[in-house]
Formats: structure tokens, sequence, C-alpha cells
């Protein structure tokens, strides 16, 4: 799904880096500072020497970018020598553990090699809103790493926002009704619209299918031929485990059958009913979605939102939770690569 809004929001926020030397637990040599004057995300870490290799440097500063991490929710390093794609996956390895298959998917992705994938493929026109990873389902990765292999010529940004104060903006009886109620999803695969199934679930078994949805609380349908229909209940909001602050955790807003041009939801609607229509989401016992609850989400997220070129052989660590993140249309070749790091369940996890 995507909503063309956001990207005029985006270019206005564009800013240049302010760096300032940094000696930390006896790690020397870098230098910190904001793509953003006056934002605390991401934090810059560039090397003070040119030629610098990062994961040289990366093995024994593991205690500082853990810190960095959890105090700033993302960070970018910028301006070292990683390796090209092999190199980016072992940074992801000694940072943030072995990289995890992408499962359970929402948007087209290819592997590239070991874990690692395509950001997206989806259409180049199209923006895709905020969102943090996996956030529509129960489980998710807490590392999410993203590499500059290619930066488009034009756009091709990748927006992050602050969980923590997208939770803040949104009004608090919006988000109360949100947090009591969680959020529903419904997908329906195998009409030709959307992905179909065999490629979500990774599998072309429908005994694997109905063991993973089993295992997550996820209804299943099968509707004939390979239409398959799906529910389930998840999240809206959740508490950092390291950091303790609630969070806005969902997909409410971009499967809702809104986030598509406006042309497109109506026919789909008409022609397949609201809970027939590829992705839309309820609140939790089925009360369809307030539009103006998803238009103060939308508004909340376009708020807090820090956006920035790309720079060759840039990699941005993000934690999942804290940070949520986008993508603007582009022209020209992208090659964004990403990685997934450190999957939880939201039941061993405290709720708010």
């Amino acid at each position: 799904m995507s909503n063309e809004n956001g990207g005029a929001a985006t270019l206005r926020k564009l800013g240049r880096v302010e760096r300032k030397a940094v000696t930390l637990g006896g790690e020397t040599g870098i230098r910190t500072g904001q793509v953003i004057p006056g934002e605390t995300l991401p934090l810059v870490v560039r090397p003070e020497t040119q030629g610098m290799e990062l994961n040289a440097w990366a093995a024994g500063a593991l205690e500082f970018i853990e810190k960095k991490l959890v105090e700033h929710g993302s960070i970018l390093f910028r301006g070292w020598k990683v390796g090209a794609l092999e190199g980016f996956r072992d940074f992801v390895t000694t940072t943030g553990g072995n990289p995890e298959k992408y499962t359970y998917r929402s948007t087209p992705r290819t592997e590239v090699g070991n874990g690692i994938y395509t950001s997206t493929e989806y259409p180049a026109d199209k923006f895709i809103p905020m969102h943090n990873e996996h956030s529509y389902s129960r489980s998710w990765p807490m590392r999410l790493f993203f590499f500059a292999e290619l930066p488009s010529p034009e756009g091709g940004m990748t927006p992050i926002a602050d969980s923590a104060k997208v939770y803040e903006a949104i009004p608090a009886h919006i988000r109360d009704k949100f947090a009591a109620k969680r959020v529903m999803y419904v997908r329906n695969y195998g009409d030709g619209v959307d992905l179909p199934w065999q490629e979500v679930f990774n599998t072309t078994d429908r005994a694997v299918v109905e063991k993973f949805c089993a295992e997550e609380g996820i209804e299943v349908e099968w509707k004939g031929g390979e239409r398959l229909r799906t529910r389930q209940v998840c999240q809206a909001v959740m508490r950092h485990p390291a950091t303790g602050k609630t969070l806005w955790f969902n997909q409410a807003h971009l499967f809702h059958v809104s986030s598509l041009d406006a042309e497109v939801a109506e026919a789909l609607v008409e022609a397949l009913g609201e809970d027939g229509v590829p992705r839309n989401t309820f609140y939790g016992d089925g009360e369809p979605i307030e539009p103006e609850a998803l238009a103060a989400i939308r508004s909340a997220f376009d708020q807090v939102e820090v956006a920035f070129p790309w720079e060759k052989d840039d990699i941005l660590m993000i934690d999942n939770m804290s940070v949520a993140h986008a993508r603007t249309p582009f022209r020209g070749d992208r090659k964004i690569r990403a990685a997934m790091t450190q999957p939880v369940h939201g039941d061993d996890l405290q709720q708010p």
C-alpha cells in the first residue's frame, strides 16, 4: 500500500551534518553529530581519518554502539570503508547477530545473499508510509540495518521517526482506544492484486501456512482455489524493554485500505467489500477505524519524521521498536540493502 502524501514534508526536513569529536570508554578516532541540527536521531558516526575500516573499528566498539543505539534509536555510519555487500553483512553480524529470514512478508523483496535483502521492490513512484518492521504481527526484529550500495540520483530517501514521539503526538483519546482494543489485520490472498500467499509465507505447502498461523494466533480461512483470508489481532502500543518508553507500534494506517489511492480504494471496496480487499485494518473487535483517527496518526508521523539523502556506503542501524521508517519515491537506479536481526515475540515483552 502507498500514500502519495508525505514527500513534500520529507523534503522540507533535509539538513546538514554537524560534528564533534568523541572519546567514550576508550573509543577514539570518530566524530559524532546530527543530520538535522537539533534532532537526536539519527546519531551520525564518522571516522576522523579517511579510509578507516568500519568493521575493524566496530569490533572494538560494541559497548559504545549499543549505548548510543539505545540512547538515540538509530545510528548513521557515514564516510567509512565498508567493504561492499560482504562488509555490510559482516557489520550486521558483528553488531546485531545473524541476519533473519524475511518471513510473513508485506512487501516484495529479493534475498541478495546470506540474509541480506533488497529493501523493497515496491514501485519507485510510490511513497511507503512510516512503519516499524513487522509491527503488523506478534513477532518482529529488534534490529534493522540499511546499506546504501547505490543511492538513487533523485529521491529514494528513508525517513525515520521516533516511535515514542509519534505516540505522544497522537491525541490521547485515539491512542487510548487503540491501546484498549488493539488492531485487527485482515489480509486476502490469491486475487492477483497483492502478494500471493506462497510468497508471503515462503512456502507452497498449506499445512506449513496453517502451522505458522496457529503458532502466531492468526485465523485462517481457505476460500477455494488459491484464495486465502487471514485475520490477526496485534498490539497497538508497546513498552520498550530497554528504555521503558511507551511506543506507537502497529501498522493500522499503512494496512488500512485508505492508504491506497482514493480511486483504487473505492473500486476495491465496491468490488470486494471492506473485508475482502487485499489488506485492511479494524479495531481488534472488528469495529471500523474512524477516518479522523487515521488522519491523526498520519499527521503524527509527519510531525516528527527526519529525512536525509543517502550517501554511497552509508549504513543506518535502527532499533526497530524505537524508530519507524518509510521510503520516498525515486527515479533512477537504487540499491538499498536491508537486514534484520534479534527476533522477539510480543508475548515475551512487558505491555504498557
